[in-house]
């Protein structure tokens, strides 16, 4: 009888948990990206932000679902807020140390990884995917090709 109403339970969820799985994995794909370079918000962090968001996300559907014949119901309205709580997240990461600015891509990392969790609970699971393939390469490519330009500025004198 258990198997039978747990089957049922991820039978009738089953795109519910797609979502959410699928939010959880591309966060903690980022995160270990920002983990093996040794930054401050690692698997754990993007990981939560993703899901995080699109739980948000899936819950103003089912808002909208359940409350349709009352009318007023938005979920772009959630999906705005979780930008606007993502930036106060973000703004905690970025330290002035001395006279430079650390914490600037962790944070643009926790606000494109929000995004992408609301893609996944919008089930947009292509720009999800997408996205986080790009902000990986931004991330391992970008850096790569940022380190020879950065070490020639600093022997550069203006």
């Amino acid at each position: 009888m258990y198997n039978f109403i747990m089957s049922q339970f991820f039978v009738q969820n089953s795109e519910i948990i797609s979502r959410l799985f699928l939010a959880l994995v591309l966060g903690m794909l980022i995160g270990m990206e920002r983990l093996f370079i040794h930054k401050e918000a690692g698997m754990k962090t993007h990981a939560l932000v993703s899901l995080g968001s699109a739980l948000f996300v899936i819950a103003s559907e089912m808002i909208i679902l359940k409350y349709a014949d009352i009318g007023g119901f938005d979920p772009t309205r959630i999906a705005s807020q979780i930008i606007v709580g993502i930036g106060f997240l973000g703004a905690g990461s970025i330290m002035l140390d001395g006279s430079r600015l650390r914490g600037l891509t962790t944070a643009s990392g926790l606000w494109v990884t929000a995004g992408i969790g609301m893609a996944a609970g919008f089930g947009f699971s292509s720009l999800a995917c997408i996205a986080t393939a790009l902000v990986l390469f931004v991330l391992i490519i970008v850096n790569m090709l940022e380190k020879p330009i950065k070490k020639i500025s600093e022997h550069t004198e203006i």
